[in-house]
């Protein structure tokens, strides 16, 4: 890896490190808690994002229509998440709001 690259992946890093930190008080205030592996899929995945945002990298092409039984609220929440970034695209909203139906019904069901 190049030091270009390198520092490129490390600022990566560092945004989904913090982007992650924001994304879970909004979890918390929604009083969702992941399991472990949930949290992982999320901390792969806020990567990713951060990548994109840094870098530009287009999302691949994903279609709305996957997403019709996504709870609006996950949507919403979802969106808040992506915006913590400020220059994703929506597509990326859809994405995240999986992470969070999954965690919310795993979090209903400890209930």
């Amino acid at each position: 890896m190049s030091d270009s690259n390198d520092a490129q992946q490390r600022a990566a890093d560092a945004l989904a490190a913090e982007k992650l930190a924001q994304l879970l008080q909004l979890y918390a205030a929604h009083q969702i808690v992941p399991d472990a592996v949930q949290r992982q899929m999320l901390v792969s995945h806020v990567r990713a994002m951060a990548w994109r945002s840094l870098t530009g990298e287009p999302l691949p092409a994903v279609e709305a229509d996957l997403f019709d039984d996504i709870s609006a609220g996950s949507l919403a929440l979802a969106q808040q998440g992506v915006d913590l970034f400020g220059n994703l695209p929506p597509q990326e909203a859809w994405l995240l709001s999986v992470h969070i139906e999954v965690a919310k019904a795993n979090t209903d069901s400890t209930r």
